[in-house]
């Protein structure tokens, strides 16, 4: 028997997940559509994520947290990147020569980037959307079908919601990019993503590190205090044997990873292993859904942009769904997803070939490769107009795109 229209929850949006991208797009909608009923369902309940790591937020990025009004209690906790140093080394060299060093200004007193503590973004986004969205947690979706122009989606526990348009970001293994029938495309890595927080005897001004290994990048990203946020590339076999050290050990592992750039190493959080693969949906959207953040991309860590993408989606979703609403259109229609489509998949596409051909240029200690690939970065090093360039792409930063990423509300 057919559920009775009156058991049916109706919103004007639904968001599925809880992540950054999912409460980011929750506060766009609560700040620029007034009145609008939006739900956001999430499989556990909502709270602030035990999680020790930091992510970087590109200057177009953080655009968005300042045109959405929370930049100002994110910053209090966050540090700028004033620089990043490149170096490249192979197995057992002790020496970590720099071959390219970026200033960290998109425009005087603008750095580029922001490390932001995760658990501080999760917090200050909580409390914004508090009391202005629906919270349906927590709740698994079980079922997503399309009638007319709703979508339905079924909880388990048999409640139906119902919205012109969904937007699925409920992660790498989307469960509603699968029930939509929208495949994927990449591979795995074969390495690993090892994450903590470290302390360290230096300070290190503000300044980003990527070492070039052969086993793939390691970075250290500031963080207020002696501190950085580690996030260091490994095959996924040496991955596990480091894992199992004990703090010391790892600590000094790290340290002589680092060519002892900052000193004695201390660690500070808990390490935390997470494999590497590039996984791109084949489409951003389908019938009255819109894929944002991992469930449309996943892509390698090199260059810290896989949650900057996101938000990126959000601004992208965000502007072309209330432009619609507010002309009294379907914020589901064709056009208006096509239109999200068409502004995200350009951009997650380049970045994707950038950070792959990346790993695979670097993720190597083969003499003549180290050699090529050192004399590049030595001439981008020196054209001035190239590296700026270089770090407006990074940063995000574009006179046109999304109003969000320009600082400009909808």
């Amino acid at each position: 028997m057919a559920q009775a229209q009156d058991d049916i929850q109706r919103y004007d949006i639904l968001i599925v997940g809880g992540g950054p991208a999912g409460l980011t797009l929750a506060l766009a909608f609560a700040r620029f559509l007034s009145g609008a009923h939006i739900g956001l369902v999430e499989r556990r309940a909502l709270s602030v994520p035990r999680d020790s790591r930091a992510s970087a937020i590109a200057a177009g990025v953080r655009r968005i947290f300042e045109t959405l009004g929370i930049w100002s209690q994110m910053e209090a906790a966050a540090q700028p990147i004033r620089a990043m140093k490149i170096t490249d080394s192979g197995t057992g060299d002790i020496a970590r020569p720099l071959f390219l060093d970026f200033e960290g200004d998109v425009a005087p007193g603008e750095p580029f980037a922001h490390m932001v503590p995760n658990t501080t973004m999760a917090e200050v986004l909580l409390e914004a959307i508090e009391g202005r969205i629906e919270v349906i947690a927590p709740a698994e979706v079980a079922g997503f079908v399309v009638e007319g122009n709703l979508a339905r989606l079924r909880l388990a526990d048999a409640r139906l919601l119902a919205a012109p348009l969904i937007a699925a970001a409920d992660g790498a293994q989307s469960g509603l990019r699968t029930m939509a029938g929208i495949s994927t495309v990449g591979y795995d890595y074969h390495q690993a993503g090892i994450v903590t927080t470290i302390g360290h005897e230096l300070d290190h001004e503000g300044v980003a590190y990527e070492h070039f290994r052969p086993a793939g990048p390691f970075a250290s990203l500031p963080l207020p205090g002696k501190r950085s946020s580690l996030v260091w590339t490994e095959s996924t076999t040496e991955a596990a044997r480091l894992t199992t050290l004990d703090p010391e050990a790892l600590a000094r592992e790290i340290e002589a990873a680092m060519g002892s750039t900052l000193g004695a190493v201390t660690i500070e959080e808990r390490v935390q292993s997470f494999p590497l693969r590039l996984q791109i949906a084949r489409q951003f959207a389908g019938e009255r859904l819109a894929l944002i953040g991992d469930a449309a991309h996943v892509i390698h860590p090199i260059a810290g942009q896989g949650l900057n993408l996101g938000l990126k989606d959000v601004a992208a979703l965000a502007e072309a769904a209330i432009e619609a609403m507010r002309l009294g259109m379907d914020p589901g229609a064709p056009d208006v997803l096509d239109r999200y489509q068409r502004w995200r998949r350009f951009d997650t596409a380049q970045m994707a070939l950038v950070t792959d051909g990346m790993n695979r240029l670097f993720s190597n200690d083969i003499a003549p490769v180290r050699a090529l690939r050192d004399v590049g970065l030595g001439l981008v090093d020196r054209a001035g107009p190239v590296k700026n360039a270089m770090i407006r792409v990074a940063a995000g930063v574009s006179a046109s795109g999304p109003r969000l990423l320009r600082g400009h509300p909808i």
